[in-house]
């Protein structure tokens, strides 16, 4: 099995390939608004340091979210144009999945930052979900640590929250999901509410 995973939904830029014997995760720092002109090179990048073309590919993975609206449309799409080129499923993973799969411990809250103090979040034990994921306010927040999640995150959201290396995180959940790629017309974004834009009308 040897595929491509791509995560624009925050301000990182991560991409992981696997050559069916030797995972490779690459990270751009903060590189927010610059995703749609850096992932092809990163793409590009990350095939040839393992020595693949597009077409050895079994499938190619993205985050659909939930995270930045723009970065995950940017991210969709590219997989997509992937996958129908090539004729080669796609797998959509989500943020709090690369959450789940780079912390090790047991009960967790994994919690994406979605501005004004709220949080999109997920519950899981190791790396099944148990609690469905939501859009939750500071205070559901503490209400669920309270009850025994650890708060885990892509950055120090507010004292307390562990941090997670979500590119190590993005590999290990596309290899653990292989099995769930599907036909790229399947690939949709997640989203938890509507963007600012929408919300503003």
């Amino acid at each position: 099995m040897k595929f491509l995973a791509v995560d624009t939904s925050g301000k990182q830029l991560n991409t992981a390939v696997f050559d069916g014997a030797r995972e490779r995760v690459f990270r751009r720092g903060d590189c927010a608004m610059q995703h749609s002109v850096l992932l092809m090179d990163e793409i590009d990048g990350a095939l040839r340091a393992a020595r693949l073309a597009p077409s050895d590919c079994d499938f190619f993975a993205c985050v659909a979210g939930p995270g930045s609206f723009t970065g995950i449309r940017i991210g969709i799409a590219t997989v997509k144009g992937l996958c129908l080129a090539l004729g080669k499923p796609a797998l959509a993973l989500t943020s709090f999945d690369c959450l789940a799969y780079a912390d090790k411990s047991g009960k967790k809250l994994c919690l994406v930052d979605a501005g004004h103090g709220n949080f999109y979040a997920c519950g899981y034990a190791d790396t099944e979900v148990v609690l469905p994921a939501a859009f939750i306010s500071r205070a559901q927040a503490d209400a669920l640590i309270a009850e025994g999640y650890a708060p885990v995150a892509a950055a120090p959201l507010f004292e307390g929250v562990r941090t997670a290396d979500i590119g190590a995180g993005l590999s290990a959940a596309a290899l653990a999901k292989a099995g769930e790629a599907r036909g790229a017309h399947a690939l949709e974004a997640l989203y938890l509410r509507r963007s600012s834009a929408e919300e503003k009308l």
